[in-house]
């Protein structure tokens, strides 16, 4: 048999609530043999809904508490420390499960983490960092909407952190790192934007790859993308937002006559894999980086079936022991 990965999940947080938690906790334990979780809510909601065959394979722990998605995080931190939250994230410090997962208010889960878990030595604030589909397989896109803004020396040190996680977890050799601006010359942007580049480029560890624009982060050209948490988060939800109006578009045959819909229709199946390629409920699940433990980060609207996909990001980092590996080699670089 193999080595049990315990995951802690925040069964109450997000907005589709604990029932469809609960169901992409049962589907992630039958993907996983080796998988055991601890699931974190109103335990008697949690006992009543979880199946009999996968009981055994799960721990229940109550909590009163729920952190909402509009609270503010510096009242979560002081009078929801009996939150399903809360809890998720001290398993993770108690050394009671390896990662947590979480749908909540992103800022109570990294005020959260934080305060519980730290950051590595080094590292001021943790990224949230997600990857991004692309015609070379996936391009690492940090900050996501952790830390709106960003000093020259965050930006540089979230190019360290994820270089070591595309190396480390997606096993990249030197792996390209490229900061996201306006236009390429070294002229463009922001002075914080410009002085992070010259901090990133001064690093011979990194594989700087210069300036990229909006129109490169789908290319595959880089092998991680680094910006502030402002524009990360509004890449990212307009590109998963356009996918959505072309996915609607086409199953509706919007524009189109009654034979080319007949067409569309017979053409649907060598559509399919390409569709799956750049679902966006498939790269859910951005892991906080840079603190020490595991923290993985759903959308608050995800579904059973996409939830399920970041409890698969929880487990690919703790197989990959990406927090024991980043630290260690954080200690050469910083």
């Amino acid at each position: 048999m193999g080595q049990i990965t315990t995951i802690a999940l925040d069964v109450m947080s997000g907005d589709c609530g604990p029932r469809s938690r609960i169901c992409a906790a049962q589907d992630a334990l039958t993907r996983h043999p080796h998988l055991h979780l601890v699931l974190v809510g109103d335990s008697r909601f949690i006992r009543e809904h979880l199946s009999r065959e996968v009981s055994d394979r799960v721990t229940v722990v109550h909590a009163a508490q729920t952190v909402s998605m509009d609270e503010r995080p510096s009242r979560a931190l002081r009078s929801k420390q009996d939150s399903s939250m809360w809890l998720a994230v001290e398993q993770v410090a108690m050394g009671m499960s390896q990662a947590c997962v979480s749908a909540g208010n992103t800022g109570a889960l990294m005020a959260m983490g934080r305060h519980l878990l730290k950051t590595f030595p080094g590292i001021d604030r943790p990224a949230l960092v997600g990857q991004v589909p692309t015609s070379a397989g996936g391009t690492l896109l940090l900050d996501l909407g952790a830390n709106v803004d960003c000093s020259a020396d965050l930006l540089f040190q979230f190019a360290v952190l994820g270089s070591l996680l595309k190396s480390e977890v997606y096993d990249v050799v030197n792996p390209s790192v490229g900061l996201l601006n306006v236009g390429e010359e070294d002229i463009k942007g922001s002075e914080t934007v410009r002085l992070a580049q010259q901090l990133i480029e001064s690093h011979e560890s990194l594989n700087y790859a210069g300036f990229i624009e909006g129109d490169d982060l789908y290319s595959g050209r880089v092998d991680v993308v680094v910006c502030d948490g402002f524009a990360g988060n509004v890449a990212l939800k307009a590109s998963e937002a356009a996918v959505r109006m072309v996915a609607h578009k086409l199953a509706a045959g919007v524009g189109l006559n009654s034979w080319q819909k007949v067409l569309l229709k017979l053409l649907k199946p060598l559509f399919k894999p390409m569709a799956a390629s750049i679902d966006p409920g498939r790269y859910n699940g951005a892991m906080l980086l840079g603190l020490q433990g595991i923290v993985v980060k759903s959308h608050g609207a995800a579904d059973a079936r996409q939830f399920g996909f970041a409890i698969d990001q929880a487990v690919r980092a703790v197989e990959h022991n990406a927090v024991h590996r980043i630290n260690e080699r954080l200690e050469e670089l910083l």
